[in-house]
């Protein structure tokens, strides 16, 4: 399997599936790419998976995402003991590890975030989380009577389809205008939201518009609650917007174009720790604090 292999399967991934996450897709593709590939050395077999990775990194989707869960993979295949010759079946083995681990993973942090949603509970949330939604959609089957509220989230406007899914299933959902959220922040009990990337800092990488909704939602005491898989853990510790590296920010066919960056609205913005009071995850609840230590443990 090839560089154009690569971004071939992982595009179609996401394309027939749109639910599965592009970390997932990740993680399927290098899976593949290591039952078809036949390098002779450890190093080898290495610098084919970083290959892979910079391939799947130069799409258009979230780098973030990708980058987190392409490093735990590598990391987590090379930890096993390879005095046996046959590298290949050891590292493959720990490679699905990986993989069913990540699949469940989603599951595992919805179930965490239930018992933080009370019956008659007004919940507002950013763009559309697959994860966030998984979370509603679960609480509704559980008969839990809860209301929400969603931004509109320009420039895709994904609140809409937020707004569709969860009215079909009964739940009553309101759309509102981004710059509404200091309005309507009174009349909720807690903000809920996704994250495309969680940083070794504790701060979430997440759609435009995520850090002044937990600025506000802070001044007016209410809970921000942050639900991200342990593969979306960076290793990156921005401290503020600018410390956040260019390649999170735009798409990578915007720097394909050369286009100038000054012009271009960034995608995604950085929402520091302290605007943060827990993250649900498939490791357990989490305070922002615990991400360092958790990617210690991996890394060290």
């Amino acid at each position: 399997m090839d560089v154009d292999d690569v971004t071939r399967d992982f595009n179609e991934l996401l394309r027939t599936d749109p639910e599965m996450s592009a970390a997932v897709a990740a993680v399927t593709v290098l899976v593949r790419l290591m039952e078809s590939n036949n390098a002779g050395t450890l190093s080898e077999l290495v610098d084919t998976i970083r290959n892979a990775t910079l391939a799947m990194l130069d799409t258009d989707y979230s780098y973030a995402s990708i980058k987190s869960v392409c490093e735990q993979f590598l990391r987590f295949i090379t930890l096993a003991n390879l005095q046996d010759t046959n590298f290949q079946t050891i590292m493959l083995h720990r490679g699905k590890i990986f993989y069913n681990n990540t699949l469940k993973a989603r599951g595992k942090s919805v179930k965490m975030a239930q018992h933080f949603i009370d019956d008659g509970a007004t919940i507002l949330t950013h763009s559309r989380s697959r994860v966030v939604m998984q979370v509603l959609k679960e609480a509704a089957m559980e008969k839990k009577r809860f209301t929400v509220y969603v931004t509109e989230s320009s420039p895709d406007k994904s609140g809409y389809q937020v707004k569709e899914e969860l009215s079909r299933l009964g739940i009553p959902v309101t759309v509102i205008l981004d710059a509404a959220v200091g309005y309507i922040m009174e009349k909720v009990q807690q903000v809920m939201l996704g994250a495309e990337g969680v940083m070794e800092s504790g701060g979430i990488i997440n759609k435009i518009g995520t850090y002044p909704i937990a600025v506000c939602a802070q001044q007016m005491n209410k809970p921000v609650y942050v639900v991200a898989e342990s593969f979306k853990f960076v290793r990156e510790f921005p401290l503020n917007q600018k410390d956040v590296p260019d390649r999170f920010k735009y798409r990578a066919s915007t720097f394909k174009a050369n286009k100038d960056l000054s012009q271009e609205h960034p995608l995604v913005d950085y929402t520091p720790p302290e605007y943060i009071n827990l993250m649900f995850t498939d490791l357990g609840v989490l305070t922002p604090s615990a991400v360092s230590d958790e990617l210690l443990k991996l890394y060290c």
